[in-house]
């Protein structure tokens, strides 16, 4: 994980979370690249998302990572940046599977699956960001959406 750039990011709903995670795995050597919230002044989560995704999506960033209340508005969102697959995960085993199956490069986590035990979170965090893409057959299914991006989308 030494090394690894990470945008983060968060509205008002997920500001504590997404601290904690810098927090718990600052000592990983992992960058990260922290887009807001600041605070939990009320703010779009739109606005968060699209900016870690744009620089994911230029190469800035290995990956990014994105809360907000239920991690579903984060995941809209950022997927509407070409070059963008985010997953919204909420255990270990989704975290495994949108990498190794879907070479997601956006890890999506809601605040209200972790009240309870945050440090579930970091685990899913430490498992997206060391699972490989599998490639083989998936590879396929990732270049059909490469294929339909570029062809409808101008950036």
């Amino acid at each position: 994980m030494k090394g690894v750039k990470i945008a983060i990011g968060s509205d008002h709903r997920g500001f504590h979370l997404k601290n904690f995670i810098k927090k718990e795995m600052e000592g990983e050597g992992i960058i990260f690249f922290d887009f807001g919230s600041g605070d939990e002044e009320i703010c779009d989560y739109p606005d968060f998302a699209i900016k870690v995704s744009e620089s994911v999506s230029k190469g800035e960033s290995d990956y990014g990572i994105l809360i907000c209340l239920t991690g579903i508005g984060m995941s809209i969102s950022a997927n509407k940046v070409k070059g963008i697959r985010a997953a919204l995960c909420k255990s270990v085993e989704d975290a495994y599977l949108a990498r190794a199956h879907n070479d997601a490069n956006i890890l999506c986590i809601g605040s209200k699956e972790f009240r309870e035990n945050p440090y579930e979170a970091i685990e899913i965090v430490k498992k997206f960001i060391t699972t490989q893409f599998e490639r083989g057959r998936h590879l396929r299914r990732i270049e059909k959406i490469r294929e339909y991006e570029n062809k409808n989308f101008s950036k």
